[in-house]
């Protein structure tokens, strides 16, 4: 996606590689919308820390983090010793799978990587094909958000009010994103129309994330509160719903997204308003049966507890003033404690579709067509 920074405008990828020094480039997301910056992960530890603690985030992005993890850790091996390095390779893939447990794409994307590995046969040539695969991986989900954004523009005509949750664009993926992908397409194509982004409590980050690019993008939006988008349905000025996924259940269709996206979904279904969610492919996970066996992260209460954000004075011209810090406000009452659970649980009933890179279907016809072994034969 192109950023505009001091009225330059470059195009950036929010995960990259840099193989001369076998580190992970990351966008630093906690520091926007109020500075841009790019860090590099030393080793594949410090990779995985970022994957926690949300320097990078969504489904797409944390999965190409962490296959080019993957691939970092491998190349840092030294010896010639197969089994040493596939037990070395082991305990990198489990500290990045862990990370963050409820997102499936880091898992998908690392057992590519891993398996796109075994044609080598000695160390040196596994080390080289890891980080193939991972750039491979990487490269690929540039390239389905963009045929999301194909299929999902269609949706979406002059004078539209989208309500999107969360943040599952072009920061959340490598480019473009996901619930965004059909908004820049529409844009592209001359559509007109209007985005409400959820402010998406408790890391608000609907407010942060989504309205920077929005803004970058110069698609005309306004942030809401959480609890006003029932309100907004109410009135009828709301007609369409796109969400991203941090996981979808191929066998069911059932969706697991940043928490607040059920409410949303009911709220949807009672206003007769069209739900849609926007994944890749390697978000579909095909092994689990029901969406209560999805992993829900349980967050820090300090999230819910209080907020970050930028103190500054409203005064000063001076952007780097040292009132220009990021900080932590403590909102809630001090002795009180928080309940902070990272997602929750969409039944594929609420769900009018799921946009993919080949199509949009209904949640349920995602094993008949979709499904690897299925369709192989097709």
């Amino acid at each position: 996606m192109n950023v505009t920074l001091r009225g330059r405008t470059g195009h950036f990828r929010t995960v990259s590689f840099d193989a001369a020094r076998n580190s992970v480039q990351l966008i630093e997301q906690r520091l926007l919308p109020h500075a841009f910056k790019i860090i590099g992960t030393k080793n594949f530890r410090e990779t995985a820390q970022a994957i926690t603690d949300m320097v990078v985030r969504g489904a797409g992005a944390i999965g190409a983090t962490a296959a080019y993890g993957l691939a970092q850790g491998a190349r840092a091996f030294r010896g010639s010793d197969l089994k040493k390095f596939s037990a070395h390779t082991d305990l990198v893939f489990k500290m990045l799978a862990e990370a963050r447990p409820t997102a499936v794409d880091p898992v998908n994307a690392m057992n590519d990587v891993r398996r796109k590995m075994l044609a080598g046969k000695t160390v040196a040539e596994r080390q080289f094909l890891a980080l193939a695969a991972a750039e491979e991986f990487a490269n690929e989900d540039a390239r389905h958000c963009e045929e999301i954004g194909r299929h999902g523009a269609k949706l979406i005509r002059n004078g539209m009010n989208i309500l999107t949750h969360c943040n599952a664009g072009w920061l959340a993926f490598v480019d473009t994103g996901s619930a965004t992908a059909p908004m820049y397409a529409a844009q592209a194509q001359g559509k007109k129309f209007h985005v409400f982004c959820d402010e998406t409590r408790p890391r608000s980050q609907g407010a942060t994330l989504t309205a920077w690019e929005l803004a970058q993008q110069n698609i005309s939006h306004q942030i809401i509160a959480d609890n006003a988008a029932g309100h907004l349905m109410q009135r009828g000025e709301i007609d369409l719903v796109i969400v991203g996924s941090d996981r979808v259940l191929g066998r069911t269709g059932e969706v697991a997204n940043k928490i607040g996206t059920y409410t949303k979904a009911v709220l949807a279904a009672r206003h007769k308003i069209p739900f849609y969610v926007a994944i890749p492919l390697s978000t579909i996970d095909w092994n689990l049966k029901r969406g209560f066996d999805i992993p829900i992260e349980e967050r820090e209460e300090s999230e819910v507890l209080g907020a970050w954000g930028i103190i500054s004075n409203p005064k000063s011209k001076i952007h780097n003033s040292k009132l220009n810090q990021r900080a932590y406000i403590r909102v809630a009452n001090p002795t009180s404690s928080a309940r902070n659970p990272g997602f929750d649980v969409t039944p594929a009933e609420l769900i009018t579709g799921i946009i993919t890179p080949v199509g949009i279907f209904k949640p349920k016809e995602l094993w008949k067509k979709l499904h690897p072994r299925i369709t192989a034969g097709m």
